[in-house]
């Protein structure tokens, strides 16, 4: 109950910063046409006096109005909080069970509640976490549907059977853990079958899911996450042998990024590291978040309401989303640089770990992946080259194309998150 409280809360602080969102673009506009207006009638001389005043006058009425439609809107925020807190207490993290991993749990209450937390969290958890929003999406480790807690006792009561081989999954942007269970019943024949469950049963993986904020940096996530399994392995019921870490599309990077931090930090389960799966993960960029950046810039050169308005929206998507315009998994890459500069590619080449094998898996939407539509589009949302990571160092890469011996026909950028060919390759690599 005081959870729901919590995000009916968050509910609410979210409409109230989008009308002072939407008031603030409102008022630029505005004052970008005043001064337009006012700027060519003072270039009549006859006329400049008189319209300095007015425009003097003008700018004071707008002001009063802008500053009264956000103070109104602030004191209606305000009164919802107290009355909740008064009605129920203030509201406490404690969460309960969550949206089992089954496919069949789509279009379920659970299902539409997380999937739209996560969405959320993908285009604006920036602006959630910077306002301390309820809605943002606390970084976690999940294992059937249920948040773990990092005690030992209560762990080893969640976890059950704990095996020393530690499997972790990172899901992509604006998604949930429960994104690798799509598909199950269609793929698999069982609805409650992913990458893994079949890890655990084939090779005697304990395998948990990490859920997060994917609207932050993906540098801030890898920082965090390369944290939190730390304090996993203090808290795991087992000794830790082996750690793996398996991510989809941003969850790919956002691994890479906590092995990295990882080991600049010394954290204690890198020596541990041995497998680093990125399945879909744009190395190289996204071409869905380069042509919004140029999308953004060219609607920006127009200085008119119709033009910097959508401009202003389409510059509003979170810090995690523009990190895919080049890759970022560095704080370096993005630190001190305009967010919206036209194409401008910080990224800079990351090392790897040295023990850790790091594998990459593509797709394309065809079955031949010299088709030209394939390089084209890739996988619909991430090419071949950037899912390959083909400027990266050398390693043990493979670049899987659902072609080349192996034809199952085409497969999007969704699909691979539960896929059995994926999963042939990904047990194939595991058994060497």
């Amino acid at each position: 109950m005081l959870h729901d409280v919590r995000r009916w809360l968050g509910l609410k602080d979210l409409v109230v910063d989008a009308v002072e969102d939407t008031t603030n673009i409102v008022q630029e506009s505005h004052d970008s046409v005043s001064r337009r207006t006012f700027g060519i009638i003072k270039l009549i001389e006859p006329l400049r006096t008189a319209a300095q005043v007015v425009e003097t006058v003008e700018r004071l009425t707008s002001a009063t109005v802008y500053t009264s439609v956000r103070l109104t809107n602030r004191l209606v925020g305000s009164a919802i909080d107290l009355g909740h807190r008064l009605a129920a207490g203030e509201p406490s993290d404690t969460e309960g069970r969550g949206l089992p991993m089954r496919s069949d749990a789509m279009g379920s209450v659970e299902w539409v509640r997380d999937s739209a937390l996560g969405v959320l969290n993908g285009f604006v958890g920036d602006r959630l976490a910077e306002r301390g929003n309820g809605l943002e999406l606390a970084m976690d480790f999940r294992r059937d549907g249920e948040r773990l807690q990092l005690d030992a006792n209560v762990l080893a009561e969640q976890l059950g059977a704990a095996t020393p081989k530690v499997c972790i999954f990172v899901h992509g942007l604006a998604c949930t853990e429960w994104s690798w269970s799509i598909f199950a019943e269609e793929m698999h024949g069982e609805p409650d079958t992913c990458y893994g469950s079949l890890l655990a049963r084939d090779l005697g993986y304990t395998p948990l899911y990490l859920r997060y904020n994917s609207g932050l940096h993906i540098s801030e996530n890898g920082k965090r996450l390369a944290a939190l399994i730390d304090e996993l392995l203090d808290a795991y019921p087992v000794g830790v042998q082996e750690v793996t870490l398996i991510g989809h599309s941003m969850g790919g990077l956002v691994a890479r990024s906590a092995c990295h931090y990882g080991s600049l930090q010394h954290r204690r389960w890198i020596p541990k590291l041995r497998n680093v799966f990125c399945i879909g993960a744009p190395h190289l960029g996204a071409p869905l978040e380069k042509v919004g950046n140029v999308l953004s810039n060219v609607l920006r050169f127009f200085d008119h309401p119709g033009t910097t308005i959508p401009a202003r929206i389409l510059d509003g998507r979170s810090a995690g989303v523009k990190d895919l315009r080049f890759g970022y998994v560095l704080d370096e890459e993005w630190q001190g640089r305009d967010p919206d500069a036209l194409l401008d590619d910080r990224s800079q080449e990351v090392p790897f770990v040295d023990h850790a094998s790091y594998y990459f898996i593509a797709a394309c939407i065809t079955r031949d992946p010299d088709h030209p539509l394939s390089k084209i589009v890739g996988d619909t949302l991430v090419r071949i080259p950037s899912a390959a990571g083909a400027h990266r160092e050398p390693a043990r890469r493979v670049v899987f194309e659902l072609d080349n011996g192996r034809i199952v026909g085409g497969l999007t950028h969704i699909g691979l998150g539960n896929h059995p060919e994926v999963y042939e390759q990904i047990r194939g690599w595991l058994e060497r």
